[in-house]
């Protein structure tokens, strides 16, 4: 037994104690431990020195409430998630029980607990059951998100949710809402608490397979460009392995490709600064025809619309574009009607929300083949906690065969055979277009069947629970109706429990643990087969010329070269995955030290702090100075100008003018600072926070948009045999830099020209230039 666990056990034990104590005490002595542990919490205890007596409260509560007792491994996982760890539980052993404990008593410390899961149906679910125990206990609970995902909650209602003690949300509506806190124009519209505490279910999907896709807010729209038909056509003329090379889903153009981009644009360095918009369009259509696959990661609709196709679940994402211009480049190569492009006002992935916690923990089924990535970028450990009962289920050895029909064909007769029997079957695939497939071979052997395709999560998960009655057979994706138990109805038991038939090798292990662990949950008993094929998605690594020799022609292949082939495609895809999400941890620390510093500012801005007015007028001369160094042989006219555009609306002359121009226009500020101050009184300091304020936002909007576009247009870079972070790090330096003094230039131009009026309640309204 290793440290962790000694630890883990011995604190089970002291919980234990505990348990025997509370079990006499009538439910008014139970309530009322909660405001005893408040007590003593602010008197100076920790919620460690709490941990076994607030967990046999909660333990108590949990079976006068819902009836059900945590069992000892529960108890254990409880106390893993409250010591900041990540858990490993099998599928079906209780993860929603074992987090009413740490929830309870990190809940008793009044700041933000929240626990998000993957999907709206299971945080409402999991919100109004267990919300039992904490409104028992005398605990506020609130879901962050609605059942229908059209009813969208306004600031009131988040800031109601946000305030109470425990909330069960959505990583997507969690990391939503901590963008657009930090967009609010005022102090009174922040509705999020500073975090504290939280549990990350299925914390697997959430903290590696999501966690390269950053959550993006989209704003004002950007002037739509032209480049999009230009590049367009220039990509169609290129010639593969000449002018462009294609790689582990990365295109690049070679260095013939560059300079036969350069003789057609008649640009001298395509990867100039001022060429930047034209190298940009250039990556988008070049991703747009190389990368993205009509019908596989798109579709096309009648309305003459791209829709995106979620590969994990399959299902259409309406209503969801891609940044940075890729979503136009599409629409273009389609030749559809180009869509508006939108600016990205804020950014965040979930690698750096969730290090925003100061305490964050999860857990999940199938988190220990991940441990050590989760070690290096989240510095978290991994506890594998046993079963309370063990395994019964048979995981059988994959099948293999060299094509897709000999695949299909042997899982239908595995499905035919055991439904006769009675024996209920859940076949599940990685892509949407197995399902269909799967649902027509089965509608041709006239079984009925029931197809989840990760459409709607709520009836979904009714549809599943069912999964386990006999003569029931379902047709899934990976995530459709993930953390729903599926029980065995009568008489399964003996029929061998419920039957897992995989098609297709999946592009993780994990997701395949996660799959066969629909069944043989608590022990009982059940069987799993995976049946792959070379034509599995998978083994797309291998290249159509290799598939087309062995699976095309006919060539013989023996079943021992099929399973190496197809383990071997796995792994590279895994490690391929995990290369992806180093790249965007790092990619994104450079964001995150910038919003980092960006946000506290803007914070305090909304918190009330005065900028001192020496250091604005020092601003001010410096701007001044910066603009001299490059108008030296200024004349009056382009002084003027300058006066207009950044002091005043009104030229006058100075009563004592300067022979020197720069000194005159410093004169000139210092007039238009004091007039603007003694116009506006003792209100003078609100104004000019409210101006910076202004200021900080217009110029942070382009600095997080125009690093999504670095971000993207960068990677062409690669045939120069340069460091494609390093350049990233010095473009987003020069950037901040540039920022900056751009938002010093504008907080002192909205200070001194903007028009003040006041409206109800002395509510000051201002017209920024």
């Amino acid at each position: 037994m290793n440290k962790i666990d000694k630890k883990l056990h011995f604190l089970l034990g002291k919980v234990k104690e505990e348990c025997k104590k509370v079990k006499n005490l009538s439910d008014y002595e139970l309530k009322n431990k909660t405001n005893e542990f408040k007590r003593r919490l602010s008197e100076g205890e920790t919620t460690d020195d709490l941990l076994p007596e607030a967990f046999a409260v909660c333990c108590e509560a949990d079976y006068r409430v819902l009836g059900m007792f945590p069992y000892d491994v529960q108890i254990l996982a409880g106390i893993a998630l409250h010591l900041c760890y990540l858990c490993e539980m099998n599928t079906g052993e209780g993860k929603t029980l074992t987090a009413t404990m740490p929830l309870y008593l990190n809940g008793l410390t009044g700041k933000s607990t929240i626990l998000v899961t993957a999907n709206e149906y299971l945080a409402i679910r999991d919100a109004e059951e267990m919300g039992q125990v904490y409104e028992f206990l005398g605990l506020s609970i609130k879901a962050g998100v609605k059942r229908d995902a059209n009813e969208k909650l306004d600031n009131d209602s988040k800031k109601d949710v946000y305030d109470a003690d425990i909330v069960y949300t959505t990583h997507g509506s969690l990391g939503f809402d901590y963008l657009l806190n930090n967009l609010v124009h005022s102090k009174e519209d922040r509705f999020m608490r500073d975090f504290y505490y939280v549990i990350i279910d299925e914390a697997d999907s959430v903290l590696l397979d999501s966690a390269s896709m950053p959550l993006v807010i989209s704003g004002s729209p950007r002037v739509q460009s032209n480049l999009y038909t230009l590049t367009d056509f220039f990509v169609t003329t290129l010639v593969e392995d000449v002018h462009y090379e294609i790689e582990d889903k990365k295109v690049w153009l070679t260095d013939k490709g560059i300079e036969y981009a350069q003789r057609y644009f008649r640009i001298e360095n395509l990867y100039s600064k001022e060429n930047f918009d034209i190298l940009r369009h250039v990556v988008l259509a070049l991703r747009a025809h190389f990368l993205m696959e009509k019908d596989v990661d798109y579709v096309a609709t009648d309305e003459g619309e791209i829709v995106l196709l979620d590969k994990s679940t399959g299902r259409k994402m309406k209503g969801m574009k891609l940044r940075g211009g890729s979503h136009q480049a599409i629409e273009e190569k389609e030749h559809l009607k180009i869509s508006q492009e939108q600016r990205s006002v804020a950014s965040v992935t979930y690698q750096n929300l969730f290090n925003l916690f100061p305490k964050m923990s999860g857990m999940s089924g199938t988190i220990a083949d991940g441990k050590d990535e989760l070690l290096e970028v989240y510095h978290k450990q991994v506890v594998v906690i046993p079963p309370n009962k063990p395994l019964a289920r048979k995981d059988l050895p994959d099948k293999y065969f060299k094509t897709s029909e000999e695949q299909f064909d042997a899982v239908i007769k595995e499905t035919v055979k055991r439904h006769n029997t009675g024996q209920p079957v859940l076949l599940i695939a990685s892509l949407i277009s197995d399902t269909e497939m799967l649902s027509k071979l089965l509608v041709q052997e006239k079984i009925e069947h029931s197809v989840l395709n990760a459409n709607n999560a709520f009836w979904e998960a009714e549809i599943i629970k069912e999964a386990g009655q006999r003569n029931v057979v379902t047709v899934a994706t990976s995530m459709a109706g993930r953390g729903t138990d599926i029980r065995l109805g009568s008489g399964v038991k003996e029929l061998g429990g419920l039957c897992i038939l995989g098609i297709g090798r999946m592009n993780n292990t994990r997701d395949e643990r996660q799959a066969r662990g629909r069944a043989g949950r608590q022990g009982e008993p059940g069987v799993s087969i995976f049946y792959t094929s070379l034509e599995d998605d998978v083994c797309e690594i291998l290249g159509d010329d290799f598939l087309e020799k062995y699976v095309e022609k006919g060539k013989y292949i023996s079943k021992r070269r099929i399973k190496k082939l197809i383990n071997k495609s796995q792994k590279i895809r895994e490690e391929s995955s995990v290369f992806q999400r180093k790249s965007s941890v790092d990619y994104d620390s450079v964001m995150q030290r910038q919003r980092t510093i960006m946000y506290k500012t803007r914070n305090d801005l909304l918190d009330g702090k005065s900028l001192d007015e020496n250091a604005l007028i020092e601003i001010y001369k410096r701007n001044i100075d910066e603009y001299w160094k490059e108008n030296k042989k200024m004349d009056d006219f382009t002084m003027n100008r300058y006066i207009l555009d950044n002091l005043s609306h009104r030229i006058k002359e100075l009563s004592v003018p300067s022979k020197n121009r720069k000194e005159y226009l410093k004169n000139y500020a210092d007039m238009a600072f004091k007039d603007k101050k003694q116009l506006l009184g003792n209100r003078f300091s609100e104004y000019c926070r409210l101006c910076t304020l202004k200021a900080f936002d217009d110029s942070w909007v382009e600095e997080v948009d125009y690093l999504q576009q670095l971000q993207a247009a960068i990677s062409g870079r690669s045939t120069a045999q340069r460091n494609l972070l390093y350049e990233y790090q010095r473009e987003a330096r020069i950037s901040f830099e540039d920022m900056e003094k751009s938002i010093k230039k504008a907080m002192i131009r909205n200070i001194l020209l903007g028009e003040v009026s006041f409206g109800k309640d002395n509510e000051m309204i201002i017209l920024y230039p």
